[in-house]
C-alpha cells in the first residue's frame, strides 16, 4: 500500500501535466491562426475570381478561411470537407504558397495538411461523412444546436451571403416547404442545414445517426 499511493500520485501528476501541456498547445495554435497573416495573393485570387465582392466581402472570405482551419484543429485528425466554394478558392491559393503553408500547417495544426479533392475521395460516403463532420463541428464553435439549429454557422452561410454562384448554398430547413431533389440530396438549388444536422455527435466526431436523406454538400476536404 505504501508504494501504491506514491505511483499513483506520480501518474496523477503525469496525466494532469500531459492535459495541460495539450490544452496550452491548443491555445497557441488557436492564437497562431488567429493572428496569422495570409499571403496577399490569396485575396488577390479570390477578388479575380468573384470580381463583385467588396473589401469587406473579402474579409468575410479570409476569416472564412481561418475559421475551416481551426475546425480542421479540432477534428482529432479526421477528413473534414469544405463547405464554402469561396474558401476553398481561398485555401487553393495559399497551397500555392509551399514553404508559408507547411509552416503555417506545423504551428497552427500541428501537421500537414493534405488538400483532397472531392473527386479523388473514396467514395461519395466519405464526402458525406465529411461535411457532416463540418457541420457539427461549425455548430460546435458556434453554440448552435446541430440537430435543431436557428442559424447556419458562418462558413455554412458565406457563399449564399457572398452571392457565390457557383459555391454550396445550404438552406436552414428546406423541409419546410416539398420541393423537387436531383436525388443527391441537392433540394431546390440548396443543401439541407436540417438534414447535414440529424448525424449524432459533435466536434469532429464521425458517427453517422442513420439519418436517411442526408444532404451532400461541400467540395473539397482535408485530413
Amino acid at each position: 500500500m505504501d508504494v501504491i499511493i506514491p505511483v499513483i500520485g506520480i501518474f496523477l501528476v503525469v496525466a494532469f501535466s500531459y492535459l495541460l501541456l495539450k490544452q496550452l498547445n491548443s491555445a497557441r495554435r488557436t492564437a497562431y491562426i488567429d493572428s496569422y497573416v495570409f499571403p496577399q495573393s490569396v485575396r488577390n485570387k479570390v477578388a479575380e475570381t468573384y470580381p463583385h465582392l467588396n473589401e469587406s466581402e473579402l474579409d468575410q472570405v479570409i476569416r472564412g478561411l481561418k475559421d475551416y482551419f481551426h475546425m480542421i484543429s479540432l477534428s482529432h485528425r479526421q477528413m473534414v470537407s469544405m463547405p464554402s466554394q469561396v474558401v476553398d478558392v481561398a485555401w487553393h491559393e495559399f497551397i500555392l504558397f509551399t514553404r508559408a503553408y507547411a509552416e503555417f500547417c506545423s504551428k497552427g495544426l500541428g501537421r500537414f495538411l493534405h488538400h483532397t479533392p472531392a473527386e479523388a475521395m473514396k467514395s461519395k460516403a466519405d464526402a458525406q461523412i465529411g461535411i457532416r463532420r463540418a457541420w457539427r463541428i461549425a455548430c460546435h464553435r458556434e453554440s448552435i444546436n446541430p440537430h435543431a439549429p436557428r442559424k447556419l454557422p458562418v462558413i455554412f452561410a458565406l457563399d449564399a451571403r457572398l452571392k457565390i454562384e457557383d459555391g454550396f448554398h445550404y438552406e436552414l430547413d428546406c423541409m419546410k416547404e416539398p420541393r423537387s431533389t436531383d436525388g443527391a440530396g441537392d433540394v431546390g438549388g440548396g443543401y439541407c442545414g436540417s438534414h447535414i444536422g440529424c448525424a449524432s455527435g459533435c466536434a469532429g466526431s464521425a458517427g453517422d445517426g442513420g439519418c436517411t436523406g442526408d444532404s451532400g454538400g461541400g467540395g473539397c476536404g482535408g485530413d
